[in-house]
């Protein structure tokens, strides 16, 4: 290693190599913050973030395909039937065929579920509203605007109200 690739190596990336960078890394800690509650909670379940996305969509969305609930996660099916097959075991979601074509499987919270979300989601909502209520309505929408520009418009589903 040549005393030049020493130098570099020990030299932190910073905001004069990606202007963006604070940005970056405060994402990163938010999202670290946001998720940690209900990962604490998921644990003590045998679950992770991949069945805390199923039910939280599946709850947000009810009567959502398998297809649908694919296209959202971004998973390979194989990932997302262990994830569903251990919540349905579990009497967190139910499956059913649908009633105008029975090859699609139809997913809905059970009572479980909807409560588990729920608990998952209270923290979450609670750190929003504690981070929300230091900014003005203006500020608000700013976040707003900023996160839904930061999807991709063609990835964003089944946002409910």
């Amino acid at each position: 290693m040549t005393e030049e690739t020493k130098e570099l190596a020990k030299r932190p990336i910073s905001t004069d190599d990606i202007p963006d960078l604070n940005t970056i890394e405060l994402l990163f800690f938010a999202y670290r913050d946001f998720i940690s509650d209900p990962d604490r909670m998921l644990q003590n379940l045998g679950f992770g973030r991949a069945h805390h996305r199923t039910l939280y969509f599946v709850s947000r969305s009810p009567g959502m395909t398998v297809a649908e609930l694919l296209v959202i996660l971004k998973i390979t099916k194989q990932s997302l039937a262990r994830v569903l097959r251990q919540l349905i075991d579990s009497d967190y979601i139910i499956q059913s065929e649908g009633e105008n074509d029975r090859r699609k499987r139809l997913l809905f919270a059970t009572e479980k579920g909807r409560a588990l979300i729920l608990a998952l989601s209270k923290p979450q909502s609670e750190r929003i509203n504690r981070a929300m209520s230091r900014l003005d309505e203006n500020g608000r929408e700013t976040v707003t605007e900023f996160l839904n520009a930061m999807i991709e418009p063609k990835k964003i589903r089944h946002r409910r109200s």
